[in-house]
């Protein structure tokens, strides 16, 4: 079968790897149906982050259950999966306390389970599912294909939206900045809609992500950056501050920028990968201004926002602006590398 393979900075590859079987009985068997491709897996391939030649990657997919083990009682075969972004039992005590991304067993797509053996990546053709009961979601029924694409972006990037407005307290009648337009940027504009907020703000200045932000619920964007982004946020709030802000970039910019932006007691909600960050904590102490969030449980969120897909009330498929084939993932990654897309879904 095929798979994606990361090599080095910019050296994305399609090869041939063994087809995934069950390994033990709280596996499942998923052929994919559609993929994509993560801000997050930009790091690497820019050379950001530590690379092991040839390792999988990808780490979002929804697909067909082909197979499950002998214990798996919460998917069949034939139903029609979403996974989330890691594998986790759903029954450990952090799972429990809604925190599936600190399961005591899970883990991340591409990486090792817990007694060293290699995990799938999302990106390919088939992937084994380690502790199915505890991480896949199924629909009532097989999805029609005009839904594949919101389906697809509750594995990571809506629930990750979703777990930056939760962080922050987003609260009915709020103002809320949102900091990054990228796909989970604009993820977090839906939901800080979706949970109520008056006046949503979205720092963007790419035309597109604007059209589709102000679709999400945006009632102001701004286009500049640095100071005069503060600046013009100040601005609208008149000189108050948001009540709550989403920061889903995950540089030193991009936290200033909203823990500048936060009125005195307000939370930041984070989700955007640290790197190079340095806190003001000075500021943030005079100001009680908080910071929360982390890596995002979207198993926890996963029932609630697909019942909400399904019902028509969120359409977070309308993130993805490019979809190829499988076989052309490395252009997928060089499009959004390069600005050219937002997110890219790959189909077998």
């Amino acid at each position: 079968m095929k798979a994606t393979t990361i090599h080095a900075p910019f050296d994305i590859r399609l090869s041939d790897v063994p087809e995934p079987t069950l390994l033990a009985p709280t596996d499942a068997i998923v052929r994919v149906t559609a993929s994509c491709i993560c801000g997050s897996d930009l790091w690497p391939y820019r050379g950001e982050n530590p690379i092991t030649e040839g390792s999988r990657i990808g780490h979002e997919f929804v697909g067909i259950v082909e197979e499950v083990g002998s214990s798996v009682s919460s998917v069949k075969p034939g139903d029609f999966v979403i996974a989330p972004f890691m594998y986790s039992d759903n029954t450990c005590p952090h799972c429990q306390n809604g925190i599936q991304s600190a399961c005591s067993t899970g883990g991340f797509w591409g990486g090792h389970d817990h007694d060293g053996g290699l995990v799938d990546g999302g990106q390919g053709e088939i992937v084994r599912v380690p502790l199915a009961d505890g991480t896949l979601v199924a629909t009532p029924e097989v999805p029609d294909e005009s839904l594949v694409a919101s389906l697809l972006s509750l594995s990571d990037v809506m629930g990750t939206g979703w777990h930056a407005a939760v962080a922050a307290q987003v609260s009915e009648g709020d103002t809320v900045v949102v900091v990054g337009d990228g796909a989970v940027g604009l993820s977090g504009v839906l939901a800080a809609h979706r949970m109520g907020a008056a006046r949503v703000v979205a720092m963007s200045r790419h035309a597109a992500r604007q059209t589709i932000a102000r679709e999400f619920g945006a009632t102001d964007v701004i286009a500049e950056r640095g100071e005069e982004g503060i600046a013009a946020a100040l601005e609208l709030t008149k000189g108050v501050g948001a009540d709550a802000v989403l920061e889903c970039v995950g540089t030193d910019q991009a936290m200033k920028t909203a823990i500048a932006v936060a009125r005195p007691g307000a939370t930041v909600g984070y989700v955007g990968v640290p790197h190079g960050i340095e806190l003001p904590l000075r500021d943030m102490f005079v100001r009680n201004v908080g910071l929360a969030g982390g890596i995002a449980p979207v198993r926890e969120y996963l029932p609630q926002l697909r019942d909400d897909v399904l019902s028509g009330a969120i359409n977070p498929g309308l993130v993805f602006d490019l979809e190829i084939p499988l076989s052309e993932v490395a252009e997928g990654y060089a499009a959004m590398h390069e600005r050219r897309a937002i997110k890219t879904m790959l189909r077998p």
